[in-house]
């Protein structure tokens, strides 16, 4: 489905029991997805959470079905995409995930819409990037503007996956690979300019609702010292570290993934908020 919010052409998804009247009492449960990735990122915990929840996967400004205008994006302004989307929808006090970019958008979301989350899970995240890694962030702008997206590829798909399972798994590689490929160039660099400039670990003291933070152990580009550093800087805040996975952990280790979120989830205090 698609609407109009804050001005862009948004793609969405609803799943799970619908507002029949019946099923006032079902949560939402709102995904959102990595740079460079889509709804699709999010299919195993659509199938494992739609049961118990109604979810809703979008995709993010400049990503798969969403338009992706030129220039250069903030996470304030993506964080406001989602405020849009929501109030457009109806949809008051939902539990939030994202992963990666999606991570950056749900604290940057919670810090200027304080309220709104019922709880906020963020998953193979930063709430900071030392000064040094602007350069990093600036060297896959110039190579997508340059090149296209084709030569970020397989630099990306390493980061994201660790080897046995880039292996044993090259089906699913291959479906992530289309989605980096496929990313309009406009999306990425417009996503690469805000991604770089995430800087509220300080702030992360003002949020008052129940967290998980959830890092793959083998995660290279958001390591578990970035996920200790949300933890310990969210009051109450949970850590859940997946063994076996890189930076994609809810795809390469979906049921441990699905397995920490859903207790998170279903813990007294999310349950309550």
């Amino acid at each position: 489905m698609k609407a109009t919010v804050n001005g862009l052409d948004t793609y969405y998804e609803t799943h799970g029991p619908q507002n029949d009247g019946k099923e006032q009492g079902k949560p939402w449960l709102v995904f959102s997805h990595s740079l460079a990735c889509s709804t699709r990122m999010w299919d195993g915990q659509i199938a494992a959470f739609k049961d118990r929840y109604r979810v809703l996967v979008y995709d993010t400004r400049g990503h798969g079905q969403t338009a992706a205008p030129k220039g250069q994006y903030t996470l304030e302004g993506l964080a406001d995409d989602l405020h849009a989307l929501l109030k457009h929808l109806k949809i008051q006090k939902p539990h939030f995930v994202g992963l990666s970019m999606g991570g950056m958008i749900g604290q940057t979301f919670a810090l200027k819409y304080p309220g709104v989350l019922a709880s906020l899970t963020l998953a193979d995240t930063t709430s900071r990037y030392p000064a040094e890694a602007a350069a990093t962030w600036q060297d896959r702008i110039r190579v997508a503007e340059t090149k296209g997206m084709e030569p970020l590829v397989q630099a990306t798909l390493e980061r994201w996956f660790t080897e046995p399972f880039r292996k044993n798994h090259p089906q699913t590689v291959e479906k992530i690979a289309s989605s980096i490929k496929t990313t309009p160039v406009p999306g990425y660099v417009g996503c690469c300019h805000a991604i770089p400039k995430i800087n509220v670990t300080a702030r992360l003291k003002e949020l008052e609702l129940p967290a998980l933070v959830i890092c793959g152990e083998q995660d290279p580009a958001t390591p578990p010292a970035m996920a200790r550093d949300i933890q310990q800087n969210l009051p109450g805040a949970q850590l859940a570290l997946i063994p076996q996975a890189a930076h994609l952990a809810n795809i390469e280790q979906p049921e441990a993934f699905n397995r920490a979120l859903g207790g998170f989830l279903s813990s007294p205090a999310s349950a309550r908020a």
